[in-house]
Parts: C-alpha cells; structure tokens; sequence
C-alpha cells in the first residue's frame, strides 16, 4: 500500500485544518460524524499493513512476584529474564504486579469520565508548556509540530509534588493512590534492573535520585478514526524518562519497534506494559536501548491509555553508571535530566531523538 499523499499536495481534499482550530479532536471527531480527516493530520510515512504480528508471542512477560521473592534462585532467575527483556527488547508486559484490578478499573473509568466533561469545563487545563503541572490539549503540540496527531491527553505532574485535576470527584483520589503504586513497582524494577547490570540493588535509585524523580501521568484519548490508514495517534517516539508504565482499556493500538519491525501489542489481562526511557539507555550505557513505540488508530473504538512516566530527579545529572565506567568508555555525556527533557521535547519536532544530542560520537 502506497503512503497517502502529503497534505501539501492535496490541493482539492479535505481541508488542511491546525489542531489549534479543532481544540478537542474527541469533540471534533463526534461532530464529523464519519466524514474525511483534516488533511493536516495526514501522518502516516509507511504501509500500517508492514506489522510483524507473528512476532508478538515473543514480546516477554516478567512475573512481578518472582522479582520480589525471597528465595534467592527464584529472584536470580528473575533478575536474568528482566535483564534479557531490557536488552533484547526494551518492553514487557509485567504480571502478578500487586495492583489491584479494582484500582485499575477505578482510575480509567475516571479517566473516561474525565475526557467526558464538556470542552469549556476542561479549558482551565489548558497546556501552558511541558513542565505545566497539569496540562489538557490535543496531538502533541499543536504550535510546533508539522502534522498533527488523532488524540486527547491529559498530562499531570504527580511526583515529586501531586497535582491533579479537582474533577471528575473522586479522580484525584484514585490516581494517587495509583500513581504511588506505580512508583513502588517502578523502584523494584529499577532494582532488579540495577542487578542484572551486575550493580548493587539500589545503584540506580540512588544515583539518579529516583526517590525524589519526576513522574509524570498522562491520559490519552484516541477517539476512533475514519480514516486509520492516513493517521496516527502518537508518531514514533521514546520516552525521556527510566521507565514507563502504560496500562490500555483493552482496545489495541500499541506497537513497538522490534529489529527494524512493527509488532502488535497485544496485552495480557491485568498485565503493566512496561518500556525503557531515554535515560536508562544512559545510565546503562547503551545495554538497555530506548525503545521506539506509537499509536495507530481503528475506525470503531475509543482506546485509553494510562502511561506513568518515572524518572530521575529533575536537577540531577544524569550519565552512565560510575560503576559501568571502571571497565568500559561512556558512550553518553551526563546532562541534568531537566535539561535533557527540554532537549527532548525540542527533537521530538525536528523527528530526532534527544539521545543525540548526547551521545559521545552521534551517528551521521
């Protein structure tokens, strides 16, 4: 299948409307009722019918409570296959995690509510830039970008200071019972990971100063799409921080790039979707690589993803581990990880990652 053409050449299509126009592309896309997309959300650069699915067996589990356990050969052997995921691939699906389903339906059935409310009720959220404590809008940033994407997010700083939207009632109450669940199990896979570097457990806790790190919780919203084979929901992107944890609505959407190929995600129940960040590729020195994931689109169904963004403390400087460097030359420059998210979210427009910009010898 042929890429669509580009909206600059589409001279009699639909129009080229800016996501600054739509506001909501949820309301936008419910008062469209079927009809063409808005050819400025044109975003698609190769085949959607190019996905390894046969691959997605493959896709590795870890077993939460076999990381935790305490006896010694079962945690080794965890500890091995959580090094192996990180490496081979940079994504797991993470079961037997210890949150509780009930808290999980809790927190996206509020998530619903809350790209429910009217547009005007949303406004005061309004995105005032990446490090705004709470921030509503639309694609990813409408003002820079040069297509734009089929979603809503929410996006709220929940650590180190909690904030959160006052309504829906009851939202801000489960999502931070949720976002601190999720950060606990973040530090132990942090742990684990730290391990299987040969490291001592709490190595790269302490030296990215996780315990008072950034996390950042966004809730995106892709409504259905009548057109999925020109639009995206999230372009190809790696995320800036140690670790992400995603959990969807049963909705697929996900893929991530595997050996140069698409795989489909297709989650277990009650599972975490976890993949490494930016700065994990860092501090392991290029063991564990940032891997690249996006959102397509059906014409049928809203899926919602809750994804925790966990990373270091803002003013700390980042790079490979002291302990990494006794045997081997860094491959990146430390940075303050608040630099590196400016950095980041810079090349992200420009279609460059941010790991770049740091890396001792860039590749041309």
């Amino acid at each position: 299948m042929a890429p669509p053409p580009t909206a600059s050449i589409s001279l009699s299509g639909p129009p080229k409307l800016h996501a600054s126009e739509i506001g909501s592309i949820k309301a936008f896309a419910e008062s469209n009722r079927g009809s063409a997309i808005p050819s400025s959300y044109y975003s698609i650069g190769e085949p959607l019918d190019d996905v390894a699915d046969h691959l997605a067996s493959s896709i590795p589990v870890i077993d939460f409570s076999l990381l935790t356990s305490a006896d010694p050969q079962l945690h080794a052997n965890a500890v091995s296959r959580l090094g192996n995921a990180c490496s081979e691939w940079g994504f797991f699906m993470l079961t037997n995690h210890g949150i509780t389903e009930k808290l999980m339906e809790e927190v996206m059935s509020k998530a619903h509510e809350f790209h429910n409310l009217p547009v005007e009720e949303k406004k005061e959220f309004g995105d005032k830039g990446p490090l705004a404590p709470i921030r509503h809008g639309t694609s990813f940033h409408p003002q820079a970008e040069k297509v734009h994407y089929w979603r809503d997010y929410l996006k709220v700083i929940t650590l180190p200071e909690f904030n959160f939207p006052h309504k829906p009632p009851g939202f801000k109450e489960v999502a931070y019972d949720y976002s601190r669940k999720i950060r606990a199990v973040a530090r132990t896979l942090l742990q684990g990971i730290s391990e299987s570097l040969g490291l001592e457990p709490t190595a790269i806790v302490e030296s990215t100063g996780f315990d008072s790190g950034l996390q950042i919780f966004a809730v995106n919203l892709y409504p259905p799409c009548p057109q999925p084979e020109l639009a995206l929901g999230m372009p190809p992107h790696s995320d800036h921080g140690l670790l992400t944890l995603l959990y969807q609505n049963g909705i697929g959407g996900l893929q991530v790039k595997h050996d140069g190929q698409w795989v489909n995600v297709d989650p277990l129940p009650n599972c975490l979707i976890v993949n490494t960040g930016d700065q994990l590729e860092a501090v392991s020195n290029g063991k564990y690589k940032s891997i690249l994931h996006r959102a397509v689109l059906n014409n049928e169904d809203t899926r919602i993803s809750l994804v925790l963004v966990n990373g270091p403390e803002l003013e700390k400087e980042i790079g490979p581990a002291p302990e990494l460097l006794e045997k081997e030359e860094p491959l990146y420059k430390n940075i303050k990880y608040k630099d590196y998210f400016q950095v980041q979210q810079q090349r992200r427009f420009a279609d460059k990652s941010g790991l770049d910009e740091i890396r001792v010898n860039p590749a041309n």
